[in-house]
């Protein structure tokens, strides 16, 4: 049974210079803080954590949310085919259903040495300059997206192969650890040399509680912007404005990778033309950059290929799903994890609540307290992270604070617990390492913690 109400204080040092400068800190649970989806939360742990819905929906609302499901999950076909309710596969595309990228709802693979593609894994591409409303520029001959597989009789677009590098380091107590660096290579380019565009890596991140993040009002999300560093904190968090398509204007970004999509209903359209080469009322038009007449110039499933019905079903599903209840959220060593989570000021970027606002498509999710441990907003990230590829406001180096909301579950939902934007950490602290920019004093702060304390850190993570 879960504990309501639990107080006790404990008292520890960190280390927070190298001349060890300690200071004592204290970590206690706080009422409601298991549940990261508030009253929405789901109890429901195990492999199918994440495919939860929020309790508490309409019965017609449930029903479309299975409905849902099965579009989310199923692989599409090439057209014309027997299955109508199905066909329109590319004709060039990176994976067959939405389920291919997000397992399970959750996290997709990144590439692997020697691997043609991963199940999660795309490669966008963009030459400098500003593409049509302040977007990236696409490749002539590719737009903006690496389009590994194609339909029988039409070509791929590219393959992208990857081989690491091992970079070693030391902690300040003398424990070594090592972290692995991705080198990208676009080879089998069939419509023009793509060596020396820009490039960004991406893996499919998890799904759950979209719909409670797209029912954050934008007024709280800017208010924790700090562009310009006025409180001189070394924190700027900054915010994508991006085309919304729907608005015809400019609206906040806050989802994707880099916030480069301004709503739910978008990025679900942008995956389905991107990733599977499926057409909406969003973004009708095939998925084939000219020359690539055999793509354009193949059969389709119908205009659109699904229609606004399938699209709000789908979203019914994306929208609903929960969060799983956190785990050993009152054990001491999590409670002391919390407290240098914040003493490293990690919460500055990964703030840790919001409250939903309205949200008419549906209104279970209005008026929430929500815990996602992200402020939605573009934060420099370094060097080490950069991807020297700018989308809208975001620049090469700054990425979307990532939530952390069910992390710790990585492991059982998806039997992997790779992180960042290309997968590259192999676990938690392998992320924390891979910080820079605004994250480097924390970054190195971490560094100076003793191996107790460390661990004490991973174990609140775990706990998200």
């Amino acid at each position: 049974m879960i504990k309501k109400i639990l107080y006790f204080t404990i008292i520890l040092f960190v280390s927070c210079s190298s001349d060890n400068d300690y200071i004592p800190v204290e970590g206690v649970y706080e009422e409601g803080e298991e549940l990261s989806a508030g009253r929405l939360t789901t109890r429901l742990l195990g492999s199918n954590a994440f495919d939860q819905a929020v309790p508490g929906l309409p019965e017609q609302t449930d029903l479309l949310f299975f409905v849902g499901n099965s579009l989310f999950r199923q692989n599409w076909v090439s057209a014309p085919a027997s299955t109508t309710a199905r066909d329109g596969l590319g004709p060039t595309f990176n994976a067959r259903a939405c389920s291919s990228c997000h397992n399970k709802d959750g996290r997709g693979l990144p590439l692997e040495e020697g691997q043609q593609f991963s199940l999660g894994f795309l490669m966008r591409v963009s030459i400098p300059g500003v593409g049509i409303n302040g977007g990236p520029l696409g490749v002539p001959g590719y737009g903006t997206q690496i389009q590994e597989r194609a339909n029988l009789g039409i070509s791929v677009e590219a393959d992208v192969t990857v081989r690491y590098e091992m970079i070693t380091g030391t902690f300040s107590d003398g424990e070594e650890y090592e972290l692995r660096k991705p080198i990208y290579s676009i080879v089998n380019e069939q419509f023009g040399s793509l060596q020396g565009v820009l490039t960004s890596p991406r893996v499919g991140q998890q799904v759950i509680g979209l719909g409670l993040v797209d029912a954050i009002s934008e007024q709280d999300i800017l208010a924790n912007a700090d562009e310009f560093d006025a409180d001189n904190d070394g924190i700027s968090g900054k915010p994508n404005f991006v085309w919304d398509v729907l608005k015809n204007g400019e609206s906040l970004g806050r989802f994707g990778w880099k916030a480069n999509q301004p709503n739910l209903r978008q990025q679900v359209a942008d995956a389905f033309s991107g990733d599977i080469g499926i057409t909406t009322s969003i973004f009708p038009d095939p998925n084939c950059p000219s020359p690539q007449n055999d793509c354009f110039n193949a059969p389709n499933g119908g205009l659109p290929e699904v229609n606004d019905r399938s699209l709000d079903n789908i979203m019914i599903y994306n929208s609903s799903l929960s969060v799983p209840i956190r785990r050993d959220f009152d054990n001491p060593e999590v409670l002391k994890g919390k407290t240098i989570f914040r003493d490293l000021k990690c919460n500055s970027c990964h703030v840790e609540s919001f409250t939903t606002s309205n949200y008419p498509f549906n209104p279970t999710l209005q008026g929430v307290k929500i815990r996602p441990f992200s402020d939605f907003l573009l934060h420099d990230m370094g060097e080490d992270l950069a991807d020297n590829r700018p989308d809208y406001k975001a620049t090469g180096k700054e990425w979307r604070t990532q939530p952390l909301w069910g992390i710790g579950l990585f492991q059982e939902v998806n039997q992997h617990t790779f992180l960042l934007h290309d997968g590259r950490a192999r676990n938690i602290q392998e992320a924390i390492l891979w910080h820079g920019g605004e994250a480097e004093t924390a970054k190195e702060d971490y560094k100076k913690l003793t191996k107790e304390d460390r661990e004490a850190v991973i174990a609140f993570i775990n706990s998200l």
